[in-house]
């Protein structure tokens, strides 16, 4: 599965005024986030907003399903409606994937505030003024906001503290990201592409009970593969990947950095011909064969910018993904699972 770097597009929850403490936003009755909030929890009613129920807990704050519901549509506005139209399973998916986002926001703003991180209005003005000339213009911008029931004042705090956890991770998480000339030329000798075949089973959204049922069945089809049954056709049958199913499994010439890590790993370390046991990803349970690996044919000379950038970019990926489970770690963070 593609891996997407979300640091500064996953901001989308933003506005969250982190507090030290476990008070708990809830909705108010006779607003639209608690009328959006009984329309959904028709299909799960763990979000009821009487109940109000925790999504997400830590030892500095709690996020309930309440401000979960309140955010989502103070920043998608009317286009935040459609998680009433969504399958019971689509809408558990978003609200874990909402309440994930903005629980790691708020532990990156809690350090960011001691590291005294402070973005100028300057900034924010330069900001505003690129989301201006998307829209095409301030006026056609504004209308938008008035369209989906969005304020200005939202915007300007989303802007800033989207920047502000942008400064914090390139001043703190990012500072000793370092690449030597030995580094770039180990990963110039490494294998520069895999070529595999690969079957997935979806897990996202689903209960722990299901997750285990799901998991068997993945045994199974693995049982299937190793006996000799024809990878493709068993990727064509069963694989819930939409990117690779119809090609039976196969995707070619992945280059380092383009897949999540636990898929990158298997790629570039099973012998050719080999296939994995069963791995799990945030996307599901997997396996995959490896059918070819190839090196590098151009000079090093040619390619050196180009490593160091894949090089720095994985990195990267690396030291946020490290500092966030640190973080959680520290604050005793914990999404909450449910049905």
């Amino acid at each position: 599965m593609k891996k997407f770097f979300v640091l500064a597009a996953s901001f989308i929850l933003l506005a969250i005024g982190c507090g030290n403490d476990h008070s708990e936003f809830k909705l108010q009755k006779e607003t639209p986030s608690y009328e959006l909030a009984e329309k959904i929890s028709a299909k799960l009613p763990y979000l009821d907003p009487e109940e109000n129920n925790v999504l997400v807990a830590s030892n500095k704050f709690n996020i309930t399903s309440g401000e979960i519901i309140y955010r989502i549509k103070k920043n998608m506005g009317n286009r935040s409606n459609q998680l009433a139209d969504m399958s019971e399973a689509q809408l558990k998916d978003n609200i874990d994937r909402f309440a994930n986002i903005l629980g790691e926001q708020k532990l990156l703003l809690l350090e960011a505030d001691k590291a005294n991180i402070e973005i100028s209005e300057t900034a924010v003005d330069s900001i505003l003024n690129m989301q201006y000339q998307r829209a095409g213009g301030e006026e056609k911008f504004l209308k938008f906001l008035e369209q989906n029931g969005q304020s200005m004042e939202d915007v300007r705090k989303n802007i800033e503290e989207g920047l502000t956890i942008q400064e914090f991770i390139h001043e703190v998480i990012y500072k000793n990201v370092d690449i030597t000339e030995e580094d770039i030329e180990d990963a110039y000798k490494e294998d520069k592409t895999a070529t595999v075949r690969h079957i997935l089973l979806n897990t996202r959204g689903k209960s722990d009970s299901a997750k285990q049922a799901i998991k068997e069945k993945m045994e199974e089809i693995l049982a299937k593969a190793k006996s000799g049954e024809d990878f493709a056709e068993l990727a064509k049958t069963y694989s819930e990947d939409p990117g690779s199913k119809a090609n039976g499994g196969l995707y070619e010439n992945i280059q380092k950095g383009a897949m999540v890590k636990p898929f990158e790993e298997r790629a570039f370390s099973l012998p050719i011909g080999e296939i994995s046991d069963v791995f799990e990803t945030q996307y599901g349970y997997h396996i995959l064969k490896v059918i070819q690996r190839n090196k590098e044919t151009k000079p090093l000379e040619e390619v050196r910018q180009q490593i160091e950038e894949t090089l720095r970019k994985q990195r990267y990926s690396d030291a946020y993904q490290e500092a966030l489970e640190n973080l959680k770690a520290q604050y005793d963070y914990k999404v909450v699972e449910f049905s």
